[in-house]
């Protein structure tokens, strides 16, 4: 099925995640989350799909402009200049540095099942296993069955939002950044 935006701003906006992971994306290796995606079938009333996966957050990627830095068709007035600039602005206190995230989602690794239950029904008994089990690397996610990954890319968005400043910290106290 083809995403037209307005179906992309439809599936973000309705998407959202009823539980989240207890962990963040680690500062100094890969994670991986587990996630249970729920969604209603558009064409069958009472039967929801439960798709079952993993995505791993990539360790993220300090990127930081140096002086040394390669400045490809700048001309040697400017490129001399660039360095100097780029120190200045950081004794003025503006940090150049910012973090690459990267996520991979393994989609051979997604499996999927229908039930004939409610929605209502099906996420409380989903957040009544993961209250028992305690798995802090799962998040279950509601989304749109036709574009269910969409659901993931939310969760991955707001995922490095809740992850930026523990990294920031975790980078500034072995004095990387």
């Amino acid at each position: 099925m083809n995403l037209s935006r307005d179906h992309f701003l439809y599936a973000m906006e309705t998407s959202r995640v009823l539980h989240e992971p207890d962990r963040r994306i680690a500062t100094f290796g890969e994670t991986r989350f587990q996630f249970q995606l729920v969604s209603e079938l558009l064409d069958r009333a009472g039967e929801v799909r439960i798709r079952s996966g993993e995505m791993e957050a990539c360790k993220p990627m300090l990127i930081r402009p140096v002086p040394e830095m390669e400045w490809e068709g700048f001309d040697d007035e400017s490129r001399e200049h660039l360095g100097p600039l780029l120190e200045n602005l950081r004794q003025q206190g503006l940090d150049l540095a910012f973090l690459q995230y990267g996520f991979r989602f393994r989609r051979s690794n997604v499996t999927e099942e229908i039930v004939h239950e409610p929605m209502d029904a099906v996420c409380d008994r989903l957040l009544e296993d993961v209250r028992r089990t305690g798995n802090p690397m799962l998040a279950i996610l509601e989304g749109v069955d036709d574009h269910w990954e969409i659901a993931l890319v939310k969760f991955s968005l707001e995922m490095i939002a809740q992850s930026h400043a523990i990294n920031r910290f975790d980078l500034q106290r072995k004095k990387l950044l």
